[in-house]
């Protein structure tokens, strides 16, 4: 848990690197929270809770995203390779990569600093 709350404290932090773990953490508890907000809202015939959930969260998702691209050593931009057919598969293959041991252009590299909470 504490891995999302990082992330959510730098919710538009662009610049720097995000480890796998960091961001794998956040996708995990993002998919369990909207999974259970869907099944609320089934109950209770009304989505409004989960897309209100979407709209908070998809700033922090792009901030971490860009950063685990960084942590590759690719600029935040190959984000917008989603939006071509099988775009996300690439990005998905980007997200697995293991990040670059030391620094790099986009700072140094996370796993070698204290993480701070």
């Amino acid at each position: 848990m504490n891995w999302y709350v990082a992330v959510l404290k730098n919710y538009v932090g662009f610049s720097g690197r995000a480890r796998r773990k960091e961001y794998w953490m956040f996708t995990l508890v993002n998919v369990i929270v909207a999974v259970a907000l869907a099944v609320v809202g089934a109950l209770v015939e009304t989505n409004i809770p989960y897309y209100l959930y979407l709209a908070a969260i998809l700033l922090p998702s792009l901030a971490v995203g860009v950063r685990r691209l960084h942590d590759t050593n690719r600029s935040g931009w190959w984000t917008l390779i989603a939006l071509v057919p099988f775009g996300s598969l690439v990005l998905f293959v980007f997200f697995v990569t293991a990040g670059d041991l030391g620094p790099n252009a986009y700072g140094e590299d996370p796993k070698d600093a204290p993480v701070t909470v």
